[in-house]
């Protein structure tokens, strides 16, 4: 079961805030390349969650976390859990924008709340701690 304390929820806060500055980094790719480059939407979706990925990992790393492991296979399990979170995240734009009717970036917000459960459980219970 899981346990909520102070530090959890500090945690929480400090993954949130980190997530709206990859959430930053992923809108803005996300409309330049969508709407300035006219690149497929999917492809610029992609390009703008993975550019936040790396963002969110070394401030994650640094500072929500404060980790002292190896670097390299933690970034390996970000990449990963953050892969599945990519593909969740496809899958809920699909299906918002698409099958849903819901404007695109009002389906793009709505799935990037629903997969901030997932990256901040799998990274708070099976890579960072």
């Amino acid at each position: 079961m899981l346990k909520i304390n102070k530090e959890l929820i500090l945690s929480i806060l400090k993954f949130g805030l980190t997530g709206l500055s990859g959430m930053v980094v992923d809108f803005g790719t996300t409309w330049l390349l969508r709407e300035k480059a006219k690149w497929n939407q999917y492809l610029a979706n992609t390009c703008g969650f993975s550019l936040a990925v790396i963002n969110n990992y070394i401030i994650n790393r640094y500072w929500t976390f404060h980790s002292q492991h190896n670097w390299l296979p933690e970034f390996g399990r970000f990449v990963l859990f953050s892969v599945v979170g990519l593909l969740l995240n496809n899958l809920f734009l699909y299906l918002f924008y698409e099958k849903g009717g819901i404007k695109f970036y009002y389906s793009k917000a709505l799935a990037i709340l629903l997969v901030f459960v997932w990256n901040f459980l799998t990274n708070w219970l099976f890579n960072f701690h």
